[in-house]
């Protein structure tokens, strides 16, 4: 009997090394993790009383086709060398530029936020606070 409860305890210990091992690879790649600065965010309200927004859907290209904030432009991982160059020709530096996806803790916007900031240089990058649900919740 201990010998049948050792070879299971051995075989739980094996076949639970590779998640450990990806845990403790990922452990600080993990978007949830990392909370957005307050200063990244927009709430709906604040989006609805800018002048001069630029809005970017970063869902999958269904989901925009589907449904989407009017005026919005996809931007998504899947498509972003393709789909960019349509975000730079209408930005400007006094314009704010809006990302959202699914909901808030999607970590799609928060991804081609930081892109859009880090990699094509844009300035007045936000996250909408509650993504495509809050905007699906307060619709006009």
């Amino acid at each position: 009997m201990k010998s049948l409860l050792r070879q299971t305890a051995v075989l739980i210990g094996l076949a639970l090394l590779p998640s450990i091992g990806q845990a403790l690879y990922y452990r600080d790649k993990v978007s949830w993790q990392t909370p957005v600065a307050a200063s990244e965010m927009l709430t709906l309200a604040q989006a609805r009383g800018a002048a001069d927004l630029i809005w970017i859907d970063a869902r999958p290209e269904e989901e925009f086709e589907r449904e989407r904030v009017p005026g919005a432009l996809l931007l998504n991982e899947d498509r972003w060398n393709e789909l960019l160059p349509q975000v730079l020709a209408i930005w400007a530096p006094e314009k704010r530029v809006v990302v959202y996806c699914s909901s808030e803790s999607c970590g799609s916007s928060r991804e081609i936020a930081h892109r859009l900031r880090k990699e094509a240089g844009l300035t007045n990058v936000f996250i909408l606070e509650g993504g495509w649900e809050a905007w699906k919740k307060e619709k006009p």
